[in-house]
């Protein structure tokens, strides 16, 4: 079956549910076709969420073969990603590979930042929030994300282990409800937030927004206090932290059987809402939040958007500066000298493109390259004595946003291998990637290389390059500024041109341009 590049499945595999997205994606926007969802329930049966059951495997496989079937008859490229209840559960690579196997979709298991980077992305798409520093929270089923923004650049990212589904496990396992339960949840959401309270705080914000399910139901429930009806679409609307507190009494002091009937509230969260309440209410408590304002798109949509940018890069340039903006945010705390860094990354890029004309290359990569370039160096903050082992070790901890785990571990090899040995089958972490990245972390770690020389006074007086091809050599031309002594740049970059060399099987020389 062809498919369509226009055309994207954008699938969120979170605790409580499955939900699909599928949607035309244009220049200006997307259109959406279909949307699916599955009340899986994959975190359920354990507080701690360090397995997943062997009946939430099977309810998770069988929902994604029918996402997959949708998809398909779409003729829509599928990019799936997985939050908290895969991310944590001991067994996560069961669920993978038989939804790899059975349903054919290949599920990127991200990190809570990046969860919560993809959620802000979905959000900016629904709301006009340009004008406004706003705070974010989104309560999953086995995590709670926040967010503090300026429109794209994020001033406060976190991912808190509190969720509906995981709380309710934990403090609400059985159809009545304890008295002590409901302060207890209470007093153990503060105290998981409280190590960041003043940092949020101090940040303020002008508006505050929540998503997804429990933040839609809450919204419903408050709206339903003072009107017969809900509105068409609930994206937009307000609600006060009062109303909140009204609603979070109500559900605290009903019965589950009493919960079923009460206005605006789903049968198929009657036993998590309590939880999801209690975490709404405290973070309003403890942030300052007086009003609320709920947002349609959430995860999803980040993801749909994300996909969209990965496949033509042109469709959302936003998408490429929160990337290199986190990777910048890094080199500034850990690097000695950034400038030079942020130097050799226009210089690689400018390489990348050059070299892009005459060979084939996966535009895709120029984004790894740029991050790589500007992460070089941050392993100094650790020693200089073989710091590029240093810096593997820092940007592959790193919470560094827009960027998937596996991208995070290429470009964390090709920062590694910007000096020093090669890359080599007996360095076990090379060792383990596909063939396919293996070539590309030689062919983007020797453009790194040369980079580095180009920029060897630490100065930018190289200002750009240029490449051309004869017969089987490649001429690297530096130009720089004016009356600019470029000698010993074209020296350093000389001896770096091997790896070059060896992955294109060319012969490489370097000269300053005429």
């Amino acid at each position: 079956m062809s498919i369509s590049p226009s055309v994207i499945a954008a699938i969120d595999i979170g605790t409580n549910s499955i939900h699909m997205v599928v949607a035309k994606v244009s220049d200006s926007g997307f259109e959406v076709i279909a949307r699916e969802k599955d009340n899986t329930r994959l975190g359920e049966g354990g507080g701690d969420m360090k397995m997943l059951s062997p009946e939430a495997i099977e309810r998770g496989v069988e929902a994604l073969r029918n996402m997959r079937r949708i998809a398909d008859a779409h003729r829509a490229s599928v990019f799936a990603v997985a939050t908290s209840a895969v991310r944590e559960a001991k067994n996560s690579s069961d669920f993978v590979d038989r939804v790899a196997i059975e349903a054919g979709i290949d599920i990127e298991v991200i990190s809570g930042v990046e969860e919560a980077r993809l959620i802000h992305l979905g959000v900016l798409q629904a709301l006009p929030l340009s004008d406004k520093r706003s705070l974010l929270i989104d309560i999953g089923g086995g995590s709670t994300e926040v967010v503090i923004f300026d429109h794209t650049e994020e001033l406060f990212v976190r991912s808190f282990k509190i969720g509906a589904v995981r709380l309710s496990n934990r403090f609400f396992p059985y159809s009545s409800t304890h008295p002590a339960s409901v302060p207890s949840c209470a007093k153990f959401i503060a105290s998981t937030i409280e190590p960041v309270k003043r940092e949020v705080l101090k940040l303020g914000h002008e508006i505050a927004i929540v998503s997804s399910g429990t933040g839609e139901t809450l919204a419903r429930m408050c709206w339903m206090l003072t009107h017969d009806e809900t509105p068409r679409s609930m994206n937009g609307v307000t609600f006060s932290s009062e109303e909140l507190r009204k609603v979070t009494a109500k559900i605290a002091s009903s019965t589950m059987d009493e919960r079923g009937k009460l206005d605006g509230l789903d049968a198929d969260r009657v036993d998590i809402i309590l939880a999801g309440a209690l975490i709404l209410d405290t973070l309003a408590k403890s942030f300052a939040i007086t009003s609320f304002m709920y947002c349609d798109y959430a995860l999803r949509e980040g993801v749909l958007l994300d996909a969209a940018q990965r496949l033509d890069p042109d469709v959302n340039n936003d998408l490429h500066n929160v990337a290199i903006q986190s990777a910048r945010k890094l080199a500034e705390r850990c690097d000695d000298d950034p400038s030079h860094s942020l130097n050799v990354a226009h210089l690689s890029c400018m390489l990348f493109d050059e070299l892009s004309q005459i060979y084939e290359i996966d535009v895709h990569h120029r984004l790894y390259l740029e991050a790589a370039a500007v992460l070089a160096n941050v392993g100094l903050i650790v020693s200089h004595a073989r710091h590029h082992l240093h810096t593997y070790y820092i940007v592959r901890n790193a919470d560094l946003v827009g960027f998937t785990d596996h991208e995070i571990e290429l470009i964390a090899q090709i920062a590694r291998y910007h000096r020093k040995s090669e890359p080599k089958l007996q360095h076990g972490a090379f060792a383990a990637l596909s063939e396919a990245d293996q070539h590309a972390v030689r062919m983007l770690s020797a453009i790194l290389r040369i980079a580095i020389g180009l920029d060897r006074t630490h100065d930018g007086r190289t200002t750009s390059v240029s490449v051309s091809q004869k017969n089987k050599s490649l001429q690297i031309a530096l130009y720089g500024k004016k009356r600019a002594d470029l000698d010993l740049n074209v020296y350093a970059t000389q001896q770096r041109v091997a790896l070059l060399a060896d992955v294109f099987e060319c012969n490489v020389t370097v000269a300053i341009a005429n």
